[in-house]
């Protein structure tokens, strides 16, 4: 039921590895910050992690309201769905593609989401079924795209911005992850995996770098414990949070092209 959300965001990435849902969650939680009424779908549906990074005990299962929708599990005042919650740890989703986008569009309609502001979708790495499937059956706002500086990740964070443009969802700008590394020890700042890669994919398609994150070990104590009642890393989240809504403000500002016949 999604006809009560306003927008819906895909945070994705062209690569596994580079934080994709890390920065959903994240991301997810700071326009909580901001008042936003927010939802997070883990359409992750082979590897869903957004259930641990909140703290979601295993084994909690959502309601059934009218036996045909799921009620969303809250944490931390948003509404959350995810493959986790309706299976177990040990339970690998050995299946092929179509299965995987058919229990991606359950999740998403079947989810009573209730009035939303904005609904995150913490996408699976690549360019596939899931991706495609959701482009398709679901009116999708704008897309976050999530890499680290090096070059291997900028090639498929290339790819996957590309796939948004070929099916007409504008890409709302670009997260860097790792950016650089502080040590612990000395203080010392080093960007390990080079610098400006993610500044320059911006550039390339005309779109924004939303933010540029260090490798940071608070930000993966968080996620690997799950989020306390006042996240650490809230505020390095919280200017990227705000460019989305920014963004998406702007997009319904926009005025629409002018239709020609000839």
């Amino acid at each position: 039921m999604l006809d009560k959300v306003k927008y819906i965001v895909a945070v994705a990435s062209g690569k596994g590895g580079v934080g994709k849902s890390t920065t959903a969650v994240n991301t997810a939680l700071a326009l909580r910050a901001l008042g936003k009424r927010v939802g997070l779908l883990d359409a992750d549906i082979y590897g869903p992690s957004v259930a641990m990074m909140l703290g979601v005990p295993e084994g909690q299962r959502p309601e059934v309201l009218d036996e045909k929708f799921f009620k969303p599990i809250k944490a931390h005042g948003i509404a959350t769905m995810s493959m986790a919650y309706l299976t177990t740890e040990s339970t690998p989703m050995v299946w092929r593609g179509p299965m995987a986008a058919g229990a991606l569009q359950q999740l998403l309609q079947q989810t009573d989401w209730g009035e939303l502001d904005i609904l995150v979708v913490d996408m699976p790495p690549g360019t596939g079924d899931i991706q495609l499937t959701l482009a398709q059956k679901v009116q999708i706002a704008g897309a976050v795209i999530v890499t680290t500086p090096q070059d291997i990740a900028l090639l498929d964070a290339k790819k996957g911005i590309e796939m948004f443009l070929k099916v007409k969802i504008p890409v709302l700008g670009i997260v860097e992850n790792m950016a650089t590394h502080i040590c612990s020890q000395c203080g010392f700042e080093e960007a390990i995996f080079g610098t400006g890669g993610g500044e320059q994919v911006a550039e390339q398609y005309q779109t924004q770098l939303l933010g540029s994150l260090p490798l940071d070990r608070s930000i993966r104590e968080q996620c690997d414990n799950g989020v306390g009642d006042k996240p650490q890393v809230e505020a390095l989240y919280a200017p990227i949070a705000q460019s989305v809504t920014d963004s998406l403000a702007k997009l319904d500002s926009d005025p629409s092209p002018e239709i020609v016949f000839q």
